[in-house]
Parts: C-alpha cells; structure tokens; sequence
C-alpha cells in the first residue's frame, strides 16, 4: 500500500490545506499519515495553556481518525518550532515509520514562522531518510524508496508581501470537500480563536472562500488545492510525480 505523510505546524492545518488530496489519495487506495509538529497551546484566548493543549490534541485525534489516517503526536509548543537538529531527528523518525512516497507540507514562504519552519523540517527529514549515519529519535532504520514532495499553497493564496502564488498542480477535491470540512469542524475550539486573532469570519466559511477561491485560480475546478512540487535531487527520479496522477480524476 503507499503512502503519503501530511507534515504540517498546528493542529487544522492540514484540513485547511490538505485533507481534501489525502482524501483524494485515499480512495486509491493509499494510506494516510498526520502529524502537526506543534501542539496547539496558544491557539486560544479563553483556554489556559495546559488545558488547550489537550483540548487541540484531541481534535486532532479526533479529525485524524475522521480522515482514516494514523496520527503521530506533536513535538513542540506553538511559535517555538525552530528548524535544530534534535527536532530534525524527530521528524525524520516518523518520516522512516511511515515511508511516503509522497510528502505533504506548507509552502517554502508563508506568513509565520512555524509553517515555515515545519516546511524546513519536513523537506529535510525526507532527504535523511534513507541515510545509515543519521540518527533520529526514536531510533528508526532508513529506508531507501523514492519520495515526492508538494508544497501547498501559502496562506490565501498569498506570499507575506502580497504577491499571488499559483500552484503548479491544483487537485479536484469538489467531491471529498464535506470531509475536508467535516474534519476542519473536528477543531471546534478554533472558531473564536481564529475569528478574533486573524478575522477569519466562521472558520467554515473562510474555508470554503479559500477552497473556491483555489478553484477559480485553478481554472478547471469549483474546489481545488493547490501544490508546488519540489525538486526531484535526493529525493527520487525526475519524472516521479504521483500526485500528479490523480489531481483532477473523478472517484473510481
């Protein structure tokens, strides 16, 4: 069975920005791997710290299991990911665990540093995958397979200077797209917190907006996302693209 590892910062990035593909990937048949590097702590302004982290941790369980994918804990507090060597070891065990041949994180370039960083991480780990003298933690044996990375869109589609980004590759996910919110739902402890840190009016709402408004850049699709494609070097021959392959199929 392959499998695709969705790498993103904090608890309901990846439905934001991924759960449709996976859910796209899934119906063929692939297996689905979730990890957020950071744990949610801060995404409040009613919960204590403690108590808010375990209240994400939960969502994220909860949306994992709703997608049908296997959930890996998260290694760091919100706004203190930083690409070091200790966190790059962690990253790259679960990399090992779940051996994708695909790989799923945030753009190079986005508006706050743990994307970023989660992006960093992701790209690097998967580049030490198959190498014997690095140590991860756990320790966990290398494997060897090729493996293709995508980059999402950044968020709104939107660098942090404003210029406009437009994916390379845009994935048809109309038909999966009450999953994708069923599982954004999964974080009910967001919808106050994203409505007054970042003026996202009913987080539900602002993902349909970007959801469609993927879709109007795509040119072909109502609901899209949207991904960049890294380069193949160390990572796997110049023409392995499997992402490519279903992006815009209908349901078998």
């Amino acid at each position: 069975m392959p499998s695709v590892l969705a790498i993103a910062a904090h608890p309901d990035d990846i439905e934001f920005l991924m759960a449709g593909t996976l859910l796209r990937l899934k119906e063929r048949g692939w297996q689905l791997h979730y990890f957020n590097l950071c744990d949610g702590c801060l995404g409040s302004t009613t919960l204590d710290e403690a108590t808010c982290r375990k209240v994400r941790l939960h969502e994220a369980r909860a949306a994992a299991d709703l997608l049908g994918a296997i959930h890996y804990p998260p290694i760091e507090r919100d706004m203190e990911l930083t690409y070091t060597t200790e966190r790059l070891r962690q990253v790259a065990a679960v990399v090992r665990l779940a051996q994708p041949q695909i790989v799923l994180t945030h753009s190079p370039v986005d508006y706050m540093e743990d994307h970023q960083n989660a992006s960093r991480l992701a790209v690097s780990a998967a580049f030490a995958r198959g190498m014997p003298n690095f140590r991860t933690l756990p320790s966990v044996d290398p494997y060897a397979g090729p493996v293709a990375i995508y980059h999402a869109q950044p968020h709104g589609h939107q660098l942090p200077t404003g210029e406009w980004v437009k994916a390379d590759l845009w994935v048809d996910v109309e038909s999966v797209y009450e999953q994708k919110a069923a599982a954004l739902a999964c974080h009910a402890s967001q919808r106050q917190w994203l409505d007054d840190s970042q003026g996202m009016d009913h987080y539900l709402e602002t993902l349909k907006t970007l959801t469609r408004r993927a879709g109007e850049l795509s040119q072909q699709y109502t609901y899209a996302e949207g991904w960049r494609r890294r380069v193949h070097w160390g990572f796997s021959p110049l023409d392995f693209d499997p992402l490519n392959e279903i992006k815009g199929v209908r349901p078998l």
